[in-house]
Order: structure tokens, then C-alpha cells, then sequence
């Protein structure tokens, strides 16, 4: 021992700190070896020997990992905390780097020195050993491995010669302490997939899983779980190696907002032995529940969640109301501290989630330690539904966010695929981060797959959020990490792939198509989409999806080898699938819709909503059963829960569909009417297309379709020049085209009328048209009886000091909207007593607003739809006002805010919007001009349509009417 002290303090007397230099990692023949101090933590251990392996992913050479650094030869890495002896005696107490770190929570550094005999070692340290982890993790993203290595696959770019940049820096610390993920709704993914695939020997979520799970979220930076608690897996604590392998990598073990003291209720609460789970009639029995889990717990790294609830996710037992559950809560949580005082030696994080009913209680006036951590949650669907007032800002407890990016439970579960846009949560994250919610943040990621860039994103954020307060950084953000796995050449091109994806998603998500609802459950129903108007919203939809299929076909094509399964997982399934699941619903529409008109097509329709679903059944056995030779075989479910949007497509029979023909083609009537038919886009009586407008480049449809089995040859023509149609001609028949569809367009800036006359030769119909000249105006302008206005694109707007509409790039249904904000608005601070006491004067002359012209053609009072994300009040000094006039007339004030479940918030979030319609005041044609008001702050402006009596039944978005 003697002999070996005396050669390290010889390390440390020629120790010098080296200049910005590169440090070689591999030269094609060797590897620097890695070194660690054994009398640390076991992550050092850990963290070493998996950069060890990091490094041999890309170089194919295994570096040394060694414990005596007075062994070491030639280049060194050197991990460990600013805790480890020998980095304390090789930086020095003195040195800046040292200085840096001491007492600071999470960072990390890096420093190159030369070692004895001028071999130079690069020092990655940190401040504690969480902090030491992601040093080492960011050298392993460094040299290209990717945190989604083993997740997801992505493999690294080979390479024989690795050298990396070794300038000296400190990191900042986190932007959010506490951060981390709730693994949630595990039953068909995780906990199957680990019980039969990876962790057999266990039959559960056990050690083995957990430990991939907590590297992966060290190689995100994040140092929090809420582990899986579904009746379907036993309780984190029931084996004792996910205890162990949690300290071993200094993961910090919470509970979700059902699970007070680190308790697993439906799997730990045995009630026909420990009677009610209340806390009123059986103290005794709850009390000793909790204390038993604080003294097994107590050695670990913990944050206790404070309070109580019903056993799973239900309302607390015992109470009939707030009134009656704050006080029994006072109680309850005293109590609790009381066992966490007794039995830690220190004082733990503890948080109170504020979920569902427990906001209520809250509200109602629940007084919490000032210490205590308050966890604000999303709405289930992606709206915070409150955050702090001022008071709350200034608790030294901070407070947090809990927030969904997957869900089971009504009004509809989304479990299947990852359709939470990036956007959105960007955008209510960045919100409670300047909101002072910085305490702690956790996702809920159900089976983690297939959630991977949510899961990146938020913790990306979590850990550094100053890039994400620029709206238009989320796109940037997603581009460097497809780029980051994929390679530059298809960075851009993947970013607009999946930017579209989420787009679309937001729309719908995949697993609200059925149109249906859960808890309770009611069956699928035909989509709002309307299949008639506006350039048929289904068809544009299934066009837009087949774009988006077509290209991940393209790239999967050219797409690296050792890319294949991470594309796969990444960007195919979830692209194909959600692709699939609209056409099964939207074809299925089709195939009702043409039924009830008598088309033979009506049968190819249910074809290839049938065909869709088939090929979902397909991918899915695919991703289990072949992908990576069946490494996640259990992990995808294509159908969790048995919800009725999961089934084979509901179709119309055959003989009703016959049924249908039938009677539409009665004997006796017209020979060409009977066999065939024809239906124009959804205009007047007689059948009338919509009006063309000067400069708009409109097209409109008319459908040819047989009824009846026969042949037909038909032609089609215009009565005018201006009017063309294509195509002009062609042949129906029951075992080829039975149907065709032709577009008519117009090239005139005149007011013209005209027909289109379609025939068999015995046979003809008519359906006129209507051009129209282009509008002398500016903003938007009235087309065939509406206004459609984006609120991108106002005309003015005033500012005033402290607020105003800002514009939110990549946000909301149309690309961008428009967001109310006020300096100080995430400060928790009231509005001014002026606009609380809705005082429309004071409104008018004080309050920032937003102008749109427009230009009506038609003498009416109108209906206005305004538009917007269905956000919740910022926090309980606000609401979701605005306010509204047009021409400057009265001002009508308009607040869309819903309170609990009810049937609006439902239709709101199953759609992303929020809809106010509102009697205009009456017209004459001419220009006009709509302004908004800014009252509260949160609100975000997606779009407007102003019906001057036109506007026709519609889901998806429709057109902005511009000159």
C-alpha cells in the first residue's frame, strides 16, 4: 500500500493542465483505457464499463476498464464524481473546473491533463455522480451513440479512428431538478414484453427491465421514475433487485398521484384483509401501511408523494366532498411527515399532485407545508390545467408538472401510437417553466415505446430549457435528432415527414377515429369528415397519409442497413399504421356513404377499409415477431384495451348495399338513371358546383358512378371556353372503373355562368357553374357564403405595453397561431381589476388587439367561429377570456373556459379546439374588420370562419378565402 501511495503522489506532483486539444479515444489500433475509483458509487462502476462499451459500438475495440490508476499507460479517460479522491488530488481543491462543480447539482465538466510520461487523460467529472453519468454520456453521444441505442436500436456510424474535442467546460445546471417519466397503462407492451420476452426468469417488470430503463434515462439526464403499478405487474418493492438496481444507478424512486408514502395501493392494499382503504374508519391499519414502506425505503433515494386517494385512481374514501376531504387531508399529512421525520435522517422531497378531484379539494382552500412540492396536471390530452398565482410561485417547495404524452380513460384512450404533437408540448411546458414549475417534471410515457422523440423532447427541455422559449426551436430540435440517427441527407426530409404526422394527429389522433368514447364505451360511428364539400375532407386526408406512406417507403429503401429497425420503430410503424387506421375508417365511410347512393363502388370501398386493417395486423406482427429477430416480440398491441376502434372496420352488408341500389334503381324509371349516375361537389338544387373565384386556382369534383350492372360510355362537356373538365370521356363498367371522378376548373376574371353537361348518349345531366372576378380588396373575402381566416393572417395589430398577441410558429392546426401573452403573465399575477370586472371600455382602449379585414358579398348578420387550442386558465386569477367586435360596434366578450369533464371539454380535446360562435351584428356587403381583444392570458388563436349563410357541415380544416 505504501508502495502504491507513493506513485500517486507522483501522478500528482507532474500533473499540468493541458491547452484545448483534441483527445484521441481510438487510432485504429488502440483504445484509451477507461478509469474509475472503486470507493465511489456503484454508477461510476456502471458508467464506465457501459462507455467501455460505447466505444466499442463504434470502433470495434473494447477499452481496458481499470481501478488503480498508478496501472495505467498511455491515454486515459478518467470518470467519476468531484467526490472521487483521485479526481480531488488530480484537479485540485484550487483548480477552476473543481470550483465549478463543488456544490452544484447535476453538472458535469471536462478537462484535459497530462499524465506521467505525457500521456494525456481527459477528465470527465461531475458534481455528484448523477452529474459524473451524464459526462459520460454526453462523450458517448459525442462519438455517436445515440441514448436509443438499445430502446430503439439506432446504431452508430463505424468508425476506426475517434478523436474528440477536449476543451475545458462546466455545464449549467438543469433547468428542472426533478425529471423523469412514469412507465403507465403497461399492460399490453411492457409488462408483457418483459414477463415472456426479456425478463423471463422474473415474469415481470423486474431488475432486468429496470435496469435498461434507468440508463436510459441517465443517457437522457434525467433522474426520476415513477415505476409501472397496473394490476397487471407487482409493485416496484415487491423484488428487492429493483431496489438495488434503482441505488445502483441513483435513480430517484417517486410514486404517481394515486400511490401515497411510495405506495403500490392495487397491488399492496389487500382489503378483504385490511378492510377499507380509509383513512377515516381504519387509521390504524392505513397508518402502519405507510410506515412499513418509509422503513424499507428509507436507504433509497426517494420522493414521497403526500396525501391520499381512492385505491386506483378514484376519489379518496370516506368523504362526501372538499368541504369534508381538507380537513381529514390536514390530518393525513401530518401524519405522514410525522413518519418521514421519525424515520429519515434528513429532510425528502415530497410532492402533492393536484389531479383530477384533488383540485377541487384544493381550490377549495387545502393549506400544504410550505415545503412541499405542489405537481400541477395536464388535462390528460396535453392542457395544464392550471399553474402558480403568485403566492404559489413563492413557496420554497416549488411546484411541478405532471403531464400526459399517453392515456387510459375518457372520454377515448390514445395508448396505441405516439400522437401528442411536439408543438403542444412545447408550448404548455415552456409555460410552466416561466411559470416558476421547475421543481419537478414527469411524463407519463405508458410502455415507453413507441413514445421515443416524446420522451427525448420533454427531457431535452426538462434538462435545458432556454432553447425551447423560441417556438420555432421544436422543429429545429427534431430535425438535429433524426439527423443525429438517420444522417443529414434525410434530416430535413424526415423532419417534414414526422412535423406532418404529428400534424395530422393533431387533427385526430389515430385512436379517436372510430369516433367513439370509453367509460363508457360506445361503438365506432361514421367520422365528421365531410366526403361531398370541400374538395371531399376524406379523400384529402387519406392523400395526405398516402404521401406520408409513400415517402417512409422511399426512405426505408435508401436508408442505411444498420439504420433499418430503428427507422422502423421510429418512423415506419407509427407512419404506416396511423396511415392505415384512417383509411379504415375514412374508406369505411365511403363504402356507407356510396351505399345509401347505390354505387357499386360502395363494395371496393369496404375492401380496402378491410385491407387497412389487415395491414395493421401485418406491421404489428412484423414489429413482434421478425424486427430484430424477435427482441420485441409482446411489446406492440394494435388493439389495447378491446376498444371498438381497434376491431375489423363495421361495414354495410352486401345485401343491404344491394338493397339500397334497388331501390334507387326502381323498374320503370329513366334506363340511363337507373344503371348510372352522377355526384357533383356538394352545391345547390339543381345541382350547382361551387363558385369559382378569379385567381384561386379552385377545382371542384363531380363523380361518375354506376348503379346498376351494366356498361356505360359516357362523355362529358362545357357549354363555355372558360370551363374545362377532365377527364372528357371514358368507360364505366361492374368488372373495371366503376366510378370515375372529374375535375372542373375555371380561367376567367369575369362574372360568367356555365354548364357541364355529362351523358351516355341517351342520358344527360347538367350541373351548372358560377365564376366570379377576383375581389378589389384586401384580407380575406367571402366565398360561396363564408369567410375563412387563419389567424396567422391578420391585416393589424396593437400592442401594449406589457401584452400582446404573439405569433406561435409551428403551432395549432393551421401551422401557426397566435398566443395571448402578457409580460408577467407566467408570474402568477392577477389581471387588472379593470378587465376582472369585465369592463369592455377599459378593454377598448387599453388592451392589446388583433385586426382582420374581410369583404362580404351578401347582406346578412352573420355567424362567427372563433377558433382556439382548448387551453386552461393559466392559474386561478385568470379565465379564458377575449373579447370581440367587428366595425368597432359593441364588444362582445366570449370566455370558452370548461370546467371537469364535461361533454364540451370532451369534444375539445378529442378535436384540439375550442369553439365560440357568436351573433354578428348585421352586414351590408362591403369591407369589414373583426378585432380580438386580449384579456387573458393563455389563449391561443388557431383560426376563424365568419358564415354569411354558405358555410356546410366540415371537420377537417377549410381554406383560407384570400383574393
Amino acid at each position: 500500500m505504501r508502495n502504491k501511495s507513493s506513485i500517486f503522489l507522483f501522478f500528482l506532483f507532474v500533473a499540468c493542465h493541458a491547452s484545448a486539444a483534441d483527445f484521441v479515444i481510438a487510432d485504429g489500433r488502440t483504445c484509451a483505457s477507461i478509469y474509475y475509483d472503486p470507493g465511489q458509487p456503484s454508477l461510476d462502476s456502471i458508467t464506465a464499463h457501459l462507455l467501455a462499451d460505447d466505444i466499442l459500438r463504434v470502433t470495434g475495440c473494447r477499452p481496458a476498464v481499470i481501478t488503480d490508476i498508478s496501472k495505467a499507460t498511455g491515454r486515459l479517460i478518467i470518470t467519476g464524481s468531484i467526490r472521487s479522491k483521485v479526481i480531488t488530488q488530480l484537479l485540485g481543491a484550487h483548480d477552476a473546473l473543481y470550483r465549478a462543480l463543488s456544490g452544484q447539482w447535476e453538472c458535469y465538466g471536462r478537462k484535459l491533463i497530462t499524465m506521467p510520461g505525457a500521456a494525456p487523460a481527459l477528465v470527465l467529472t461531475g458534481s455528484d455522480p448523477r452529474g459524473a453519468a451524464y459526462g459520460v454520456f454526453s462523450l458517448s453521444e459525442e462519438i455517436g451513440v445515440s441514448p436509443w441505442y438499445w430502446w430503439a436500436d439506432v446504431q452508430p456510424e463505424k468508425k476506426k479512428r475517434l478523436v474528440v474535442r477536449a476543451d475545458e467546460f462546466v455545464s449549467a445546471p438543469p433547468s428542472v431538478k426533478y425529471r423523469g417519466i412514469f412507465i403507465n397503462d403497461e399492460d399490453w407492451g411492457l409488462q408483457p414484453w418483459a414477463a415472456k420476452t426479456f425478463e423471463p426468469s422474473t415474469g415481470d417488470i423486474g431488475p432486468a427491465t429496470y435496469a435498461k430503463v434507468f440508463e436510459l434515462l441517465l443517457r437522457l439526464k434525467a433522474n426520476l421514475l415513477w415505476p409501472a403499478m397496473h394490476p397487471s405487474t407487482k409493485p416496484f418493492y415487491h423484488y428487492p433487485g429493483n431496489q438495488k438496481v434503482a441505488e445502483d444507478y441513483q435513480v430517484i424512486i417517486g410514486s404517481s398521484h394515486a400511490e401515497p408514502m411510495l405506495r403500490n395501493n392495487v397491488g399492496e392494499w389487500n382489503s378483504r384483509e385490511m378492510g377499507a382503504f380509509n383513512y377515516r374508519s381504519n387509521k390504524n391499519r392505513v397508518f402502519r401501511y405507510w410506515e412499513e414502506r418509509v422503513k424499507e425505503s428509507r436507504r433509497f433515494n426517494a420522493i414521497y408523494t403526500m396525501g391520499m386517494r381512492g385505491v386506483h385512481d378514484s376519489g379518496m374514501e370516506g368523504v362526501k366532498g372538499p368541504d369534508e376531504a381538507i380537513p381529514l387531508l390536514d390530518s393525513i399529512i401530518r401524519d405522514q411527515r410525522g413518519l418521514l421525520a421519525k424515520y429519515l435522517p434528513a429532510h425528502v422531497p415530497q410532492v402533492f399532485t393536484i389531479y383530477k378531484e384533488v383540485l377541487d379539494i384544493y381550490n377549495k382552500g387545502l393549506q400544504l407545508p410550505d415545503d412541499i412540492t405542489l405537481v400541477w396536471p395536464d388535462d390528460n390530452y396535453g392542457y395544464i390545467q392550471r399553474l402558480n398565482n403568485g403566492k404559489e410561485k413563492s413557496r420554497s417547495g416549488g411546484s411541478g408538472v405532471y403531464y400526459h404524452a399517453s392515456y387510459w380513460g375518457r372520454p377515448h384512450d390514445y395508448l396505441w401510437l405516439s400522437s401528442t404533437h411536439p408543438a403542444l408540448i412545447r408550448e404548455e411546458m415552456m409555460k410552466a417553466w416561466e411559470s416558476g414549475s421547475d421543481r419537478l417534471w414527469v411524463l407519463n410515457v405508458g410502455d415507453i415505446k413507441p413514445l421515443e422523440y416524446n420522451i427525448q423532447l420533454f427531457l431535452d427541455m426538462a434538462y435545458n430549457a432556454k432553447p425551447f422559449t423560441r417556438s420555432a426551436y421544436v422543429r429545429t430540435h427534431m430535425q438535429q435528432w433524426l439527423s443525429g440517427m438517420f444522417g443529414k441527407e434525410h434530416g430535413s426530409t424526415l423532419t417534414g415527414l414526422l412535423w406532418e404526422y404529428y400534424q395530422l394527429a393533431f387533427e385526430r389522433r389515430p385512436e379517436f377515429m372510430g369516433w367513439s368514447q370509453t367509460e363508457p364505451t360506445t361503438p365506432v360511428a361514421l367520422t365528421a369528415y365531410n366526403h361531398f364539400a370541400y374538395g371531399d375532407e376524406a379523400v384529402k386526408r387519406i392523400e395526405r397519409y398516402e404521401r406520408l406512406h409513400k415517402q417512409v417507403k422511399d426512405i426505408r429503401k435508401m436508408i442505411a442497413a444498420k439504420d433499418t429497425a430503428a427507422f422502423y420503430e421510429l418512423i415506419y410503424y407509427p407512419v404506416a399504421c396511423a396511415s392505415f387506421i384512417n383509411k379504415k375508417f375514412l374508406y369505411r365511410d365511403k363504402s356507407c356513404h356510396y351505399a345509401r347512393q347505390g354505387r357499386l363502388s360502395a363494395e371496393d370501398y369496404a375492401a380496402l377499409s378491410r385491407a387497412a386493417y389487415d395491414a395493421i395486423v401485418r406491421e404489428t406482427d412484423f414489429y413482434n415477431n421478425r424486427l430484430m429477430n424477435g427482441k420485441w416480440k409482446h411489446i406492440m398491441s394494435m388493439r389495447p384495451r378491446d376498444l371498438p376502434v381497434f376491431d375489423q372496420p363495421d361495414l354495410i352488408k352486401k345485401e343491404e348495399w344491394a338493397a339500397s341500389a334497388k331501390k334507387l334503381a326502381a323498374p320503370g324509371s329513366n334506363t340511363g338513371r337507373q344503371m348510372w349516375d352522377i355526384s357533383p361537389e356538394e352545391g345547390g338544387v339543381p345541382m350547382t358546383l361551387p363558385d369559382f373565384h378569379a385567381g384561386r386556382n379552385e377545382a371542384y369534383f363531380i363523380d361518375v358512378f354506376l348503379r346498376g350492372d351494366t356498361t356505360v360510355q359516357w362523355t362529358a362537356r362545357t357549354s363555355e371556353k372558360w370551363l374545362r373538365i377532365s377527364p372528357a370521356s371514358g368507360t364505366l363498367s361492374p368488372t373495371g372503373k366503376k366510378e370515375i371522378r372529374l375535375t372542373v376548373t375555371a380561367n376567367t376574371n369575369q362574372h360568367k355562368k356555365g354548364r357541364i353537361i355529362i351523358s351516355d348518349g341517351k342520358q344527360s345531366f347538367t350541373v351548372f357553374s358560377n365564376a366570379l372576378p377576383a375581389a378589389k380588396t384586401t384580407g380575406a373575402v367571402e366565398e360561396n357564403g363564408y369567410v375563412s381566416i387563419f389567424a396567422q393572417s391578420f391585416s393589424r395589430r396593437k400592442d401594449q405595453p406589457g401584452e400582446r398577441w404573439q405569433l406561435m410558429r409551428n403551432m395549432g392546426h393551421t401551422g401557426n397561431a397566435l398566443a395571448a401573452e402578457r409580460n408577467g403573465m407566467n408570474t402568477g399575477n392577477a389581471l387588472t381589476a379593470e378587465k376582472n370586472s369585465v369592463d369592455t371600455a377599459f378593454i377598448r382602449e387599453h388592451a392589446a388587439w388583433v385586426a382582420y379585414d374581410f369583404h362580404t358579398i351578401t347582406d346578412t348578420a352573420p355567424e362567427i367561429s372563433i377558433i382556439t387550442l382548448p387551453t386552461h386558465p393559466l392559474n386561478d386569477s385568470t379565465g379564458m377570456r377575449y373579447a370581440v367586435s367587428i366595425d368597432d360596434k359593441a364588444l362582445k366578450m366570449v370566455d370558452f373556459r370548461t370546467f371537469g369533464r364535461s361533454a364540451e371539454w370532451k369534444q375539445n380535446v378529442l378535436s384540439n379546439t375550442a369553439i365560440r360562435r357568436i351573433k354578428g351584428p348585421f352586414l351590408h356587403k362591403g369591407k369589414h374588420t373583426l378585432k380580438i381583444y386580449l384579456v387573458d392570458p393563455g389563449v391561443i388563436l388557431d383560426r376563424l370562419l365568419i358564415d354569411m349563410g354558405g358555410l356546410k357541415p366540415s371537420y377537417g380544416i377549410i381554406p383560407e378565402t384570400r383574393p
